[in-house]
């Protein structure tokens, strides 16, 4: 296990920013069975809000591009281009959800290694749906775009949810879904962040994991059962409504227990970890 007092040596050393020659490269501890952590300290926060409960006016601008412009650009898909054009929509979504996190940098320029971080994160959360195709539903994108939200807020939460559906439908196959996929895996990263900031989501394992499976379950679930229907070309009525959300419930369960098993196995190291980073080199501040 990485040692805290040496973590700051080996990111000098990772950035380049030092010579390996120059530090003491023994960055790794020896597990020391007599140190075991209780309940509570193990349960305290990985990682709290600053300026906590205050909004910037991006989010502001950025719930304008995702509640209204979004859903108006599927909508503009759908009807003037039969849905055919998915991914132009794709793209412009993107381009979107783009504007909100360069909004992060309004007082300066984006320094390199702060897109490189999302851009990590997003290839993860693809790495983590390819490595799971075998297993219908049962991904940890939506895990790796929770603690997206949770360390670096809500723009690049939203930025990391839409980018990682829809790269990883390079493997899996793009369609008319592609979008809507993007829209709410985004929405539930934007949700993560927002509520992260406001302090109502704590960064503990068992507060990720309710979200995450609430949010799988009633927001994932709840957007993408109806476009099934809506793609199936069925009349929407309240017994089609019925019918595609207890047939997709099944899908939903295995969804929502993937995410609270990635979050109970990873949240705490990479929360800890990127917040290090975050800190150490000043990454996407508020």
């Amino acid at each position: 296990m990485l040692r805290d007092d040496k973590l700051d040596d080996f990111l000098d050393v990772f950035w380049d920013e030092k010579s390996a020659d120059s530090v003491d490269t023994d960055f790794w501890e020896e597990p020391q069975e007599k140190e075991k952590l209780n309940y509570l300290e193990y349960s305290d926060l990985m990682a709290v809000p600053k300026n906590k409960g205050k909004l910037p006016p991006r989010t502001l601008a950025a719930i304008f591009l995702i509640v209204v412009m979004i859903p108006v650009t599927i909508w503009v898909g759908i009807h003037f281009f039969n849905d055919r054009k998915y991914l132009l929509i794709s793209l412009v979504i993107v381009f979107y959800s783009m504007i909100p996190f360069f909004l992060t940098f309004e007082s300066r320029k984006p320094q390199a290694r702060e897109v490189l971080i999302i851009a990590v994160l997003t290839a993860i959360a693809v790495a983590g749906r390819a490595a799971f195709f075998m297993v219908p539903s049962f991904k940890p994108v939506m895990a790796f775009v929770i603690i997206s939200a949770v360390c670096f807020g809500a723009e690049s939460g939203f930025l990391v949810g839409a980018l990682s559906m829809l790269v990883s439908n390079m493997l899996f196959g793009q369609g008319p879904w592609t979008p809507w996929q993007m829209f709410s895996m985004g929405i539930i990263g934007f949700l993560a962040g927002i509520l992260f900031q406001k302090g109502w989501l704590k960064a503990r394992k068992v507060s990720l994991c309710i979200f995450g499976f609430w949010a799988a379950l009633f927001i994932y679930g709840g957007i993408m059962n109806p476009v099934s229907l809506l793609m199936s070309s069925y009349a929407i009525t309240k017994r089609n409504l019925l019918a595609i959300y207890i047939s997709g419930l099944p899908v939903d369960m295995v969804h929502g227990a993937a995410t609270v098993i990635f979050l109970l196995l990873a949240s705490k190291p990479m929360i800890e970890k990127l917040e290090r980073i975050k800190i150490k080199y000043g990454l996407i501040e508020e």
